[in-house]
């Protein structure tokens, strides 16, 4: 081979069989596969590394046990048995512990509290705020519970990636879990504290508490005046106002402890654009909703139907009066309106709508859905309204009936979040809207809303039920002392009697007003009495 040919061979391409695999001996065979490695067991439970707990990790600050001593210290000495201004004071006392101990111990860094935190907190101090001004009990009940819910929201501020239920009781929750956190936080100061001096403050605190034990006392007895302001200002002293005070101390100081837990490590935000598990198929939900409305309408129908032909379509078809035909009827719709809620607040949470077709589906379905179960709640609220015409007004008719008037404004919500189809601020708004429902009840006066309306059914006619008016609190006594004689004091006589003595913690406007109206006293003599159907 020339020179020119050698070197022509080395510069031409490789064969294919180069880019094969080096070939293997005569008769021996290809090595095996490997087999596929096995899959790993799961560590058991009990092996796992075990996670600290958030109450080891987050350190207590130094502003917490003052403040919940503090707050502790107030409500038990402030909270009354009846509703009054303590409660209010309570709250405000509570409000202000966890202010000022978040703030002293977050000091330079970012606030927690803003806007959202502070509309929660009025809202709350709001209906504690009831007590000062109505009398009724019941009333007053359903304040202070509303009052803790949004007490617990205005804490957690901005939604988090917990449910709502979470949120709503996040203190009381947060309260318990603070337990070992507050004991950490113990051992620590212990250990801190060993070798140091007693602080300042404890001799002089002492030495004071001392004094007002010894002389309080003696001050009492050398002057009638002072006794009686001293009665007026601190209660009667017993083993069971000890215990009592023990108690709302407790209660009130792992409150605030609960609240300063909360916001040392807050929950993570929730976010409106997280990824939901939703329904696959367009036909699992469109069709019951179909059935649904299809259904609504035919009795919205009917509805106008009986509207347009009178009463005397009403009795022909029914064979029911006006008032027996509104009572059978509005159970069953106030039922059909909350079930309704349910299937709404489940397909705004389920139904697809990734798709154009399938957004123009939700909002078509569930707005025509709502828009006829607010023609549902009219017409739960008018068979109400003329029940209470004919038989007359009570509390649990007129508390039915602001249910009713707030299921119809989740309704109007629930259309407001179609536009978007953004439900997440829909279980906070309800809320927001049962606190309003509240604290208009509460400017209503619904016990002397009730007495007005059932004393106005005299210029008819018709008889007052006079035993049921007199089981009101005070809050009734405006409305009973434009009442005849005797009915005035029939009604008067066991309200104004049964009202107690008040001190500053107590101190109630209602109760005030009726302690200066007289009454005569009755036996029953002339009081008429109606049996309520």
């Amino acid at each position: 081979m020339s020179e020119d040919q050698e070197k022509q061979a080395h510069a031409s391409p490789p064969k294919a069989t180069s880019t094969m695999a080096p070939t293997m001996p005569d008769g021996a065979l290809p090595p095996k596969p490997l087999p596929p490695a096995p899959p790993v067991p799961p560590v058991p439970v009990l092996m796992r590394p075990r996670v600290p707990p958030k109450s080891a990790i987050v350190p207590l600050p130094a502003s917490v046990l003052p403040a919940a001593v503090a707050a502790g210290l107030v409500t038990a000495f402030v909270m009354p048995d009846d509703p009054g201004a303590g409660w209010f004071v309570a709250g405000l006392a509570f409000a202000v512990a966890v202010y000022f101990a978040d703030k002293r111990a977050r000091g330079d860094a970012e606030p927690h509290f803003r806007l959202v935190n502070a509309l929660w907190a009025a809202a709350a101090l709001g209906l504690l705020a009831v007590g000062m001004f109505r009398a009724s009990v019941w009333l007053n009940v359903l304040c202070v519970l509303a009052a803790f819910v949004a007490g617990s929201l205005a804490v957690v501020g901005k939604r988090t990636v917990n449910t709502i239920v979470y949120d709503v009781f996040a203190v009381p929750i947060e309260a318990l879990l603070s337990i070992p956190w507050v004991g950490r936080g113990l051992r620590k100061l212990g250990k801190k504290q060993e070798g140091r001096t007693r602080p300042r403050f404890l001799v002089p605190v002492l030495a004071s508490a001392l004094l007002l034990l010894v002389f309080v006392p003696l001050l009492r007895g050398a002057d009638a005046a002072f006794a009686s302001v001293v009665d007026a200002v601190i209660p009667e002293l017993n083993p069971g106002t000890f215990v009592r005070w023990g108690f709302l101390f407790v209660v009130a100081a792992f409150a605030v402890t609960g609240a300063c837990y909360l916001l040392a490590a807050p929950p993570l935000p929730a976010d409106d654009d997280a990824p939901r598990k939703r329904l696959a198929h367009r036909l699992e939900w469109t069709l019951p909703l179909g059935v649904l409305v299809l259904l609504f309408t035919s009795f919205v129908v009917v509805r106008l139907v009986v509207l347009f032909g009178g009463t005397e379509y009403l009795l022909a078809t029914s064979g029911l009066t006006a008032a027996e035909y509104a009572r059978s009827g509005f159970w069953q719709l106030s039922a059909i309106t909350v079930l309704t809620l349910l299937l709404v607040a489940a397909a705004l949470r389920w139904a697809p709508k990734t798709s154009v077709a399938d957004r123009a589906w939700q909002r078509g379905l569930l707005g025509s859905l709502s828009v006829l179960s607010l023609v549902l709640v009219a017409s739960a609220l008018n068979r109400m309204w003329t029940y209470q015409q004919a038989y007359g007004f009570t509390v649990l008719r007129l508390l039915v009936e602001v249910c009713e008037l707030w299921i119809g404004l989740i309704f109007v919500l629930v259309l407001v979040s179609l536009v978007p189809l953004r439900s997440a601020w829909l279980p906070r708004a309800a809320i927001g809207a049962a606190v309003a429902a509240l604290l208009g009840l509460a400017v209503l006066d619904p016990e002397r809303f009730i007495a007005d309306r059932n004393i106005d059914r005299l210029a008819h006619g018709k008889t007052l039920d006079t035993t049921y008016l007199s089981r009101f609190s005070a809050d009734v006594v405006p409305s009973a002392d434009r009442l005849p004689e005797p009915l005035r004091s029939c009604v008067l006589g066991p309200v104004v009697r049964g009202i107690p003595e008040d001190d500053w913690r107590e101190w109630n406007l209602s109760r005030s007003l009726a302690r200066q109206t007289p009454v005569t006293a009755k036996d029953g003599i002339g009081c008429r009495y109606l049996t309520r159907p």
